[in-house]
């Protein structure tokens, strides 16, 4: 066979791509361990892990669970969101109590409540752009950016029409005070870690 009768056969089988078809495709490939992947509008995002990384995702989702269940949680797990292709593994969700899994096994976006990315390099166009125009319009009430690098924190609130309507924004060692949201907490940033 000829590299373009490969091709015929490849689009004569005319796959619809759908997140689940390119998830599938992902997990056939030798993605290195250490990894995340997402898929953003369409176009997948591999991004390596690195240790202040997880310390911060990790001292999050300690503080979570002073309301949060442990089976509410979840981090770098996909979740879909409205929009073309838009297959997130966000850093750290938190899920309205009484959530539960759809069919696929897979959390709905509806439930989600607060959403925090912590930036890498490479992908944090995204958290800045697209994923946080995409968890507006999915109205998920807190996003949150944490940014090692800059040694700052961005907080997002009060999603209507596609776009968040209040933000702040401080340095590391500011309390993030969540108390006026659904999350009804405050979240301390002394120990999280600059990069």
């Amino acid at each position: 066979m000829t590299v373009l009768d490969d091709r015929i056969e490849m689009a004569e089988e005319s796959v619809e791509l759908t997140l689940d078809v390119m998830f599938e495709w992902l997990e056939k490939l030798p993605v290195p361990e250490g990894y995340k992947t997402e898929i953003v509008g369409g176009h997948v995002f591999m991004s390596p892990q690195r240790h202040h990384h997880f310390e911060i995702v990790f001292r999050i989702l300690e503080q979570l669970r002073a309301k949060y269940a442990f089976k509410h949680l979840a981090s770098d797990v996909r979740i879909d969101f409205p929009g073309r292709l838009n297959g997130f593994a966000c850093d750290v969700a938190a899920l309205a109590d009484g959530s539960v899994m759809d069919s696929k096994g897979h959390w709905r976006y509806q439930d989600v409540e607060f959403v925090a990315e912590v930036i890498s390099k490479d992908t944090a166009a995204n958290d800045y752009g697209p994923k946080k125009e995409t968890y507006a319009t999915a109205e998920v009430p807190v996003y949150l950016i944490v940014d090692p690098y800059t040694g700052e924190w961005h907080l997002h609130t009060l999603p209507k029409d596609g776009k968040y309507h209040a933000a702040v924004s401080f340095g590391f060692g500011e309390d993030i005070d969540l108390t006026g949201t659904v999350v009804g907490l405050t979240l301390k940033t002394d120990d999280f870690p600059r990069d």
